[in-house]
């Protein structure tokens, strides 16, 4: 037995194998501007190349960020919650249920601009932007998995 399977049990070089393996950089490297990528950052981390086409969809601009730091390139104002969901909802995680619910409803009256959206990520990467401070529980997160299924709604119908 070697001395680095000493030092390694089976099981942990079994987990970490495919980690290791030479082609998994460039794997990485190839899903960032693979269409149909759909991701979430918040407004104030910094932008990447990897980003692709960036929209804010919150219905206020997020506080304190100028436009050229933000670097959104659509702001879809009319996509986000209406203000007295977003009232009610307070970033409250006890009401995280049922946000999720009435937001879907608010965005079966928006399915064009829900459309656009998986058109573009169809395309090639795009980032909903979100200024809530809360990563698991804000609208981005709703409307990214609504737009997800709709993308794979758009896949099967094909």
């Amino acid at each position: 037995m070697s001395e680095h399977e000493q030092l390694y049990p089976q099981s942990y070089r079994r987990r970490h194998a495919a980690r290791s393996t030479p082609n998994r950089t460039w794997r990485v490297c190839a899903d960032v501007q693979k269409p149909g990528m759909l991701r979430l950052k918040r407004a104030y981390e910094p932008s990447g190349r990897a980003d692709g086409h960036r929209i804010l969809v919150d219905r206020l601009w997020p506080r304190g960020l100028s436009k050229e730091k933000a670097a959104i390139a659509e702001w879809m104002k009319e996509i986000a919650p209406s203000t007295e969901l977003r009232r009610w909802f307070a970033h409250d995680p006890e009401k995280w249920r049922e946000f999720q619910r009435r937001y879907r409803q608010e965005l079966r009256t928006r399915d064009d601009l829900v459309r656009e959206i998986a058109r573009l990520a169809s395309r090639g990467p795009v980032t909903l932007v979100y200024g809530a401070r809360d990563e698991a529980h804000n609208d981005a997160v709703v409307l990214a998995a609504v737009v997800r299924s709709r993308m794979r709604l758009n896949v099967r119908a094909l």
